[in-house]
């Protein structure tokens, strides 16, 4: 048993608390036109590879010392890690019986009662919240948000740490209007969830070219830091929302 991986990253303090592993998994159900990670859209492509469970397994293992040191974990990411559930459970059954934290990072586009035990054992869930008008997200993803908003007030409700994380890109939702109709969601179906917001980079293009792939739009850019402080001066003092940074 096993499944395909992007790679597996030690040391990362951006992921969750304390030194983690951040398993990026391959295959993804939407196509982002920012994607930072177009190699994980797929599962076969040259950036990926096969990996059995006990491989994977041995090498998280590895790193336990600094797990248990500096309260970190494993993180699964992608990709979308939900995009191969039988996997991602038999990692996660088995992490969880060591008793190594774990946290996961989805889009939010998976079936929530068949991935319900797996979000149960999580310690952290980040879940994204890319845009909040359905059209808009369909035209920007590839598919609408129903799936996910509904998902998101589920995981609220599971008593799971919540962070809701919006990519935050000029010219896609970086606006006054678009941020307010996304806090007004947050703050009304996901009780006691945070927030964070990650604002657009192009760290990833050079991996467009090397997968023959055309790069996102030359239109997509960063919010300034004085918008970023303001919208989230607003999440939490007009909307009640907690505003963290794992960045």
């Amino acid at each position: 048993m096993g499944g395909y991986l992007m790679q597996l990253q030690n040391f990362s303090v951006n992921d969750g608390d304390g030194i983690r592993t951040v398993v990026f998994m391959a295959g993804c159900p939407l196509r982002c036109a920012w994607c930072a990670n177009p190699e994980g859209q797929t599962c076969c492509n040259a950036m990926t590879h096969w990996a059995e469970i006990g491989d994977v397994l041995k090498k998280l293992r590895q790193q336990e010392i600094f797990y248990r040191y500096s309260g970190g974990g494993v993180t699964f990411s992608g990709g979308e890690a939900t995009a191969q559930p039988h996997f991602l459970a038999e990692l996660v059954d088995a992490l969880y019986d060591d008793g190594i934290s774990l946290a996961l990072e989805t889009c939010g586009q998976f079936d929530f009662a068949a991935l319900r035990p797996v979000l149960q054992k999580m310690d952290l869930l980040f879940m994204d919240l890319k845009h909040p008008d359905t059209q808009a997200h369909r035209r920007f993803t590839g598919q609408g948000n129903e799936t996910i908003l509904e998902n998101l007030q589920k995981a609220a409700a599971l008593g799971v740490p919540l962070v809701v994380r919006i990519p935050t890109i000029v010219g896609v939702n970086a606006d006054d209007a678009t941020m307010e109709k996304a806090f007004t969601f947050i703050s009304g179906h996901c009780p006691g969830a945070k927030m964070e917001l990650l604002p657009y980079h192009r760290y990833g293009e050079g991996k467009y070219t090397e997968l023959g792939l055309p790069r996102p739009s030359a239109d997509f850019a960063a919010p300034t830091k004085a918008q970023l402080a303001r919208w989230e001066a607003l999440a939490a003092q007009q909307y009640g929302i907690e505003v963290v940074s794992y960045k």
